[in-house]
């Protein structure tokens, strides 16, 4: 049934415009809309934001509350603007909101005040996350409107203001909600802790990493702390990378204190999350494991105690750490959005799954999961490919379910486009690609795969890696609509390095299929004239070296008599289509006892150049001994009439050019 659903929803997103009429400001709004189950409203909110298509001009469908009623709203990383977050979202009677790292503008000020306009969001709002946004309190006292703070949400239970600019004077505001048990405060401009008193009673869990502008003794914190009596959960973990290693002290030292102190400080903990805090002693820790029975989640990632003995006998708590699998994995899931944790645990991932020889899904999904949550990071995307091909090496990618197969090619595309000259990532990814199981049977969007396979080859020179590249071009290509094909040859196929014309390629193109493939362009009228021309291009360079071929000779007389059929009916192309820097690949191609096939593509390509831009290329004929190879195969007696005539022609070109 929820399978069903989702395919009914994302049909709806689909044919969103011709399910929908247009306000006279140019919004949307269902014309017929029924009245969608409560879940049902939340949900198609959700897939609109999973597929990219939530705006301003489509969220205000849901400015229609009676139809649609939202409850639990996301619009994470959406574009929306502060007019349209209030008349599509602020009417409806949310009990939760996720609006983290929101762009178009929209501030913490805006959804707070927004919120606070509905009477029945003041009392009914339970969770609000509002992570990486300004929080600009300034702008509503500027433009003269009410002042509000988070105490006017008095139904507040979960709060997220990580990232932000969050100051001491708005944590105070914070601290007076009656209902708030759970705060994150993490990387943003705090400085002073105190208020955290004032909800001592209610507040259960409690987080604040990266705290830069923390300036409170060690003692003082562990006063504030020694009060908060119902506090479950305290995250005073640390970016190991960004903090040099004479800062943190005081940092280093609450934690020290914490470790070592007596259990009336935080008496309810049940939860810690120290990582990144560097250098804390095995001792401490064991202390503080044996002084808390009730403990169930320790956070010692990059600390240097996580092989402490004591923790591996506590069946019933977990650790994220780097001296056991289970300890990375545990990193993994909880540190999705801190990449300084996971670029950590995906280094230490790495070097478990080296010499992996059972299939892992589990441990894939979470290394996918990083990449997904950290699109733009270098560091992260070049572990984490390096990871996937470990996973998904050999056999072990068969088993796993095709899906995650497929998502994981996804993301090695994505990172081969987003970092096209990192020689590294480029290698992890055509590494995890070149497998046959991959290749043949995953389904991917394989003309992307082709285009940026062909497009690292443009620019490469790294042998092995060619030959891979080669390999994995073979059978992709073969798998291309001829649409595809077309459109490939007019994006890429025109380069100034055809791969068939590098001697230590060749080899690994003789493949029967994917020859037979490209001799299928060559000869089909319907194919695009661009493609055809390179489809003749590789095949002429294949069938030049007699000594290199390795497959039937049948096959190898088909080629050089259709090249030579297929090239007499090729029309003379106004448009520049290609362009190269020396002549010289064409020297080997020009020489008397080659083919006439062969012979004829030469003539034609060069042809083809110097008709468009004579100046420049006689003298590059000249230079490059073609002109002298040209006027030697019109003399030849055995030279064919066709490339007689064309030789010809060019040498023509060239005289009339000189003479000016």
């Amino acid at each position: 049934m929820d399978a069903l659903c989702d395919l009914c929803l994302a049909q709806v997103c689909c044919s969103l415009d011709a399910l929908c009429s247009r306000r006279a400001d140019g919004s949307m709004c269902l014309s017929r809309a029924p009245v969608f189950p409560q879940e049902v409203a939340d949900q198609l909110l959700l897939k609109m934001v999973k597929k990219k298509i939530l705006n301003d001009t489509t969220i205000r469908i849901f400015q229609n509350c009676k139809e649609l009623r939202l409850r639990r709203a996301s619009i994470r990383c959406c574009q929306v603007s502060a007019q349209a977050f209030r008349l599509a979202l602020c009417p409806h009677r949310l009990q939760e909101l996720d609006a983290s790292g929101v762009l178009g503008g929209l501030t913490v000020a805006n959804i707070v005040s927004g919120l606070a306009s509905n009477p029945a969001c003041r009392s009914s709002l339970r969770r609000l996350s509002l992570a990486g946004l300004r929080v600009d309190w300034e702008s509503l006292e500027e433009d003269g409107g009410p002042c509000v703070g988070f105490s006017s949400l008095q139904g507040l239970r979960t709060l997220n203001l990580a990232n932000t600019d969050l100051t001491d004077a708005v944590l105070e505001d914070i601290c007076t909600l009656p209902r708030l048990e759970s705060l994150d405060i993490s990387c943003s401009a705090v400085s002073k802790l105190t208020a955290l008193l004032d909800c001592k009673n209610t507040l259960r869990s409690l987080t604040t990493h990266r705290l830069q502008q923390l300036d409170m003794s060690p003692g003082r914190m562990l006063f504030v702390l020694g009060q908060l009596h119902a506090v479950r959960h305290f995250d005073f973990s640390e970016d190991h990378l960004a903090v040099n290693a004479g800062d943190g002290r005081d940092g280093m030292e609450t934690v020290r204190q914490l470790l070592d102190g007596s259990p009336q400080v935080l008496p309810s903990l049940v939860s810690l999350d120290i990582s990144g805090r560097r250098r804390i002693p095995e001792a401490a820790v064991r202390v503080f494991v044996e002084a808390r029975g009730a403990l169930v989640f320790l956070g010692l990632l990059a600390t240097g105690a996580s092989s402490c003995d004591i923790l591996s006998s506590k069946r019933n708590l977990k650790v994220t750490g780097e001296a056991n699998e289970n300890q990375v994995c545990e990193a993994l899931r909880r540190y999705r959005d801190r990449e300084c944790f996971i670029r950590e645990a995906l280094v230490h991932l790495y070097n478990l799954t080296a010499d992996i020889d059972k299939p892992r899904p589990d441990m894939l999904e979470l290394v996918l999961s990083g990449m997904q949550s950290h699109p733009t990071s270098l560091q992260v995307h070049l572990v984490a490919t390096a990871c996937v091909f470990n996973l998904t090496t050999q056999d072990l990618a068969v088993t796993m379910p095709v899906g995650l197969i497929s998502s994981a090619v996804a993301q090695l595309l994505y990172a081969m486009k987003t970092y096209p000259n990192h020689q590294q990532v480029q290698k992890n990814c055509m590494m995890a690609l070149c497998s046959d199981y991959i290749l043949q049977d995953v389904p991917f969007d394989k003309y992307l795969a082709a285009t940026l396979v062909i497009n690292w080859l443009r620019s490469h020179e790294d042998a092995p890696l060619q030959r891979m590249a080669v390999a994995v071009i073979s059978i992709l290509v073969a798998k291309l609509s001829t649409e595809e094909t077309a459109q490939l040859g007019k994006d890429v196929f025109i380069m100034k390095n055809n791969i068939a014309e590098v001697e230590v390629l060749q080899a690994d193109l003789m493949e029967e299929d994917l020859l037979g493939h490209v001799l299928s362009l060559l000869q089909d009228s319907r194919v695009e004239q661009g493609v055809r021309y390179f489809a003749g291009g590789t095949l002429a360079q294949l069938v030049s070296r007699p000594e290199a071929w390795t497959l039937g000779s049948q096959l190898r007389s088909t080629i050089v008599e259709q090249l030579h059929a297929s090239i007499m009916t090729w029309t003379q192309l106004e448009r520049e289509m290609v362009s190269y820097r020396s002549f010289r690949p064409f020297c080997p191609l020009l020489q008397a006892w080659q083919p006439s096939g062969v012979q004829l593509w030469a003539a034609w390509a060069i042809h083809l150049v110097c008709i468009q831009n004579a100046s420049h290329y006689s003298n590059m004929m000249e230079k490059d001994g073609v002109a002298e190879l040209l006027r030697a195969l019109a003399a030849h007696p055995d030279t064919h009439s066709d490339v007689k005539g064309l030789s010809d022609g060019i040498l023509r070109i060239v005289e009339q050019h000189q003479s000016l």
